[in-house]
C-alpha cells in the first residue's frame, strides 16, 4: 500500500470538507452574501487545487466514489482501493472536527455542520437520483481529463469546475454531496445521520457507471 498516496487523500479530502462546510458556515455568518454560487465556487476550487496538487502522488480521488468507480474499471487494485477510501473518511471526520473548533457552534447548528440534506419537497428517490447523475458527471470528467493518456493536463481545474456546475443545480435538490465522505465527516460529527445511504448509494452507482461506461466505450484501447 501506497503510504504517501494515503496521506495524498486524506489531506485533499480534508481540504474539501473543510472548506466546504466552512463556505456554508460563512455564508451564514455574511448574511448569505456569498449565496449558492460563492458555495457552489468554494467546494470547485478545493478540488481543483488539491487534485493538482495531490494528483501526481495518489491520483487525486479525493472521493470514495471516484476511487470505487475506478477500481471498477480496473484502474486501482483492491487494497490500494479500500486504503484510498479509508483515507479519504478519515480526511472527513479530521476536517469535521477541526471545522468545529473555528466557528462558533450556534451558526454550525443553524446549517445542520453543513451536510448534505435534501431540500423540503425533495423525496429519497428525487435525491438519490440526482446524486447518480451528478456523480455521473464528476467521474466521467475524471476519467476523460486525469485518467485516459489522450487527456491534455488540466485535470485539476475542469474536474473543480464539474463540483461547482454540479452544486449550483443539485446544491438546493439534495445538497450535492457527489462524494460520500463529503456527507460522512460533517453527518457524525453533528450533521445527523438521516438518508445517509442515499450519499453511499448514489454517488457510487454514478461513479461506477461513469467509469465503465467511459472505459468500455469511450477509451482507446
Amino acid at each position: 500500500m501506497n503510504t504517501k498516496a494515503l496521506v495524498a487523500e486524506l489531506i485533499g479530502t480534508f481540504t474539501l470538507i473543510f472548506i466546504g462546510v466552512g463556505a456554508i458556515a460563512a455564508n451564514s455568518l455574511s448574511g448569505g452574501a456569498s449565496g449558492l454560487t460563492g458555495i457552489a465556487l468554494a467546494h470547485g476550487l478545493a478540488i481543483a487545487v488539491m487534485v493538482s496538487a495531490t494528483g501526481a502522488i495518489s491520483g487525486g480521488h479525493l472521493n470514495p466514489a471516484v476511487t470505487i468507480g475506478l477500481f471498477c474499471a480496473q484502474k486501482i487494485d483492491a487494497i490500494n482501493a479500500v486504503g484510498y477510501v479509508l483515507a479519504q473518511c478519515v480526511g472527513a471526520v479530521l476536517a469535521a472536527f477541526f471545522i468545529k473548533l473555528c466557528v462558533p457552534a450556534d451558526t454550525l447548528m443553524a446549517v445542520g455542520m453543513g451536510t448534505p440534506s435534501l431540500s423540503a419537497g425533495i423525496t429519497p428517490t428525487m435525491g438519490l437520483l440526482t446524486e447518480i447523475i451528478l456523480t455521473f458527471f464528476l467521474v466521467f470528467v475524471v476519467y476523460g481529463t486525469a485518467v485516459d493518456k489522450r487527456a491534455h493536463k488540466m485535470a485539476g481545474l475542469f474536474i473543480g469546475l464539474t463540483v461547482t456546475l454540479d452544486i449550483l443545480m443539485g446544491g438546493p435538490i439534495s445538497g450535492a454531496a457527489m462524494n460520500p465522505a463529503r456527507h460522512l465527516g460533517p453527518a457524525l460529527l453533528g450533521g445527523g445521520l438521516q438518508n445517509m445511504w442515499i450519499y453511499w448509494v448514489g454517488p457510487v452507482i454514478g461513479g461506477i457507471l461513469a467509469a465503465v461506461t467511459y472505459k468500455n466505450i469511450l477509451e482507446q484501447k
